[in-house]
């Protein structure tokens, strides 16, 4: 009985689940768009309100990059939306002979329409909007769309609600004297696609209009911000000077080291540009890449290009001038990158970027002409300019030292960890008191010393702890080097002298006798200036509490009778 019901609730499950043709939803024009506007946009949040001033934003600076606009301007309006306008060709108004309607309705309400695919019959050589969709994406998360065309001595208008047009394409002819030629988009963003509330922050805006202004030193852009009873906030952004100029306005507030350095390159069609600047008083590095004036912020192979490129080439300066002695060592990417602000801007004639928001450059031939453009002209210019390259070798030659040092001080600290845990030495003979004040200890030379210094001891006070050889000379090395030595481990664990630089109590100390006992040669001299040298530079405090305890510390040599060692003591 079990057995049919739950076989009768499977054929219901399947018949209530059935999946034919008639589930497989086909949408229409931009009702994607509408759908998962989150694909094409980023977010239906603040980012992805902005950028929808970017798509349009973007193409207008298209128009600048192909020479034939100068001006674009964006007006921030007190009904919450947004105009940009540039003095370029304007949209084609002419029927399209595919879809039949007019060019601008064309490109307004289908995706993948526009006139940057490449090719012999692309308007455009260099271009960020590549997929054709931007302009539709924006219209189809728009409330209303206005646009208005100048061109050809006529002025067209059609407006447009949620990607469909409301009215067609209008046209009324312009005064004989007018010359307006260009493109105007304005758009109201749906306030049922975005989660939060319609506002568009200026300085988010200006922010991205400074820096498309940098990349295109030809071009003029105003930015305007209406308020109902307030004063027009209006910014205009023009820099001949280009890449170097915004390098310049990154390190304001620096202390450069130098001039920025600025180099350009074309090479099959692509044209690479950049500039760099070293600053004495930052830690950090400042790369930003661009490609076709899109900022890549989550990099490519540009980037890629430039790092490598620029390590390799400070790194053959530095062998060539000996600055560093080591062959087994050399500069990584970040020590040569500290305190360095770089800007790389590649223009190319069809870039593969990763979605819509083009976040990633992907073309692997952009890498092999950004290396070579790095190398050949960075080169050329550190060879003219001397005192530039010793300024970055030494800035990087010190961000190597800080690196080894943070490092030594990182197995420092795990090096201490280990002391504070780890028991006696293995090879300490202890003795049978636990009072320091009766015990002392025989630090001997060699494990041969050691057994016969055990078989004459008295076992109740005295211990003793053979040390290999020689030990550290740590008045010539630092603390990681002198905790990573066996010998002076031992010294430490068995004297239980703790780590360096704490609060020193004698209470820690376990013998308040501390005999060093060495061969009567040369050798053994050394040895003991060797062990002195560390009690002394180890811990001062170990010293006095010594000192407290006894007239002095002192080594005996090797065939000292027992008597004169109590005489000595």
């Amino acid at each position: 009985m079990a057995s049919t019901a739950a076989s009768d609730a499977m054929q219901e499950k399947r018949v209530a689940g059935e999946y034919t043709a008639a589930n497989v939803q086909v949408l229409e024009a931009l009702d994607g768009v509408r759908k998962r506007p989150g694909m094409y946009i980023g977010s239906t949040g603040p980012r992805g309100l902005h950028h929808l001033v970017v798509e349009i934003l973007d193409n207008a600076v298209d128009e600048a990059q192909a020479g034939y606009a100068t001006e674009i301007n964006v007006v921030l309006h007190d009904d919450n939306s947004v105009s940009v306008t540039d003095n370029g060709r304007g949209i084609p108004t002419d029927i399209h002979p595919q879809t039949k309607k007019s060019c601008v309705e064309t490109v307004l309400t289908l995706m993948h329409a526009g006139g940057k695919f490449g090719g012999s019959t692309s308007s455009y050589s260099v271009a960020g909007g590549l997929h054709g969709v931007g302009l539709s994406v924006v219209n189809a998360l728009s409330e209303a769309l206005e646009v208005t065309v100048c061109r050809d001595g006529k002025e067209y208008r059609q407006h447009y609600s949620r990607g469909k047009p409301l009215t067609t394409l209008s046209s009324t002819t312009l005064p004989d004297e007018s010359s307006r030629q260009g493109s105007c988009i304005r758009f109201w963003p749906d306030k049922e696609i975005f989660t939060t509330a319609i506002e568009f922050d200026f300085s988010t805006i200006s922010s991205r209009i400074r820096e498309l202004a940098f990349l295109n030193p030809e071009l003029t852009i105003t930015l305007t911000k209406e308020e109902q009873d307030a004063q027009v906030q209006h910014n205009e952004y023009c820099y001949a000077g280009g890449l170097v100029e915004y390098v310049a306005w990154l390190n304001t507030d620096k202390k450069p080291l130098h001039d920025p350095i600025a180099f350009r390159k074309e090479l099959d069609g692509i044209i690479v540009d950049v500039s760099l600047q070293w600053c004495s008083d930052s830690y950090s590095d400042t790369v930003l890449g661009y490609a076709n004036s899109i900022r890549t912020i989550d990099g490519g192979t540009h980037i890629e290009g430039l790092k490598t490129s620029l390590t390799r080439t400070i790194n053959s300066f530095a062998k060539k001038s000996k600055i560093m002695k080591d062959k087994d060592i050399s500069l990584s990417g970040e020590h040569v990158r500290e305190g360095m602000t770089c800007i790389i801007s590649v223009k190319v004639p069809n870039p593969e970027f990763e979605g819509q928001t083009k976040t990633r450059l992907g073309n692997p031939e952009v890498r092999r002409i950004v290396e070579q453009s790095v190398q050949e002209n960075l080169t050329e210019y550190l060879e003219l300019h001397p005192d530039v390259l010793d300024s970055i070798l030494s800035k990087s030659l010190n961000a190597l030292k800080a690196a080894l040092a943070a490092k030594r001080a990182r197995e420092l600290v795990r090096t201490k960890s280990v002391l504070k845990s780890s028991s006696l030495p293995g090879k300490l003979a202890d003795c049978a008191s636990s009072n320091p004040a009766e015990s002392e200890i025989f630090i001997v030379e060699g494990d041969s010393a050691g057994g016969s210094a055990k078989q004459g001891r008295d076992r109740k006070f005295q211990a003793i702890l053979p040390l290999r050889g020689k030990i550290l000379n740590i008045e010539r090395r630092d603390e990681a080097a002198m905790y990573k030595n066996e010998e002076i481990q031992n010294l430490i664990l068995g004297l239980g002298l703790g780590v360096k630089g704490e609060d020193f109590k004698k209470e820690a100390l376990r013998y308040h006798k501390i005999v060093i006992l060495t061969d009567a040669d040369v050798d053994g001299a050394h040895i003991r200036t060797l062990l002195l040298t560390f009690f002394f530079r180890y811990q001062v405090l170990l010293l006095l509490v010594i000192l407290n305890h006894m007239p002095t510390v002192r080594g005996i040599e090797a065939g000292t009778s027992v008597e004169a060692h109590e005489s000595l003591t």
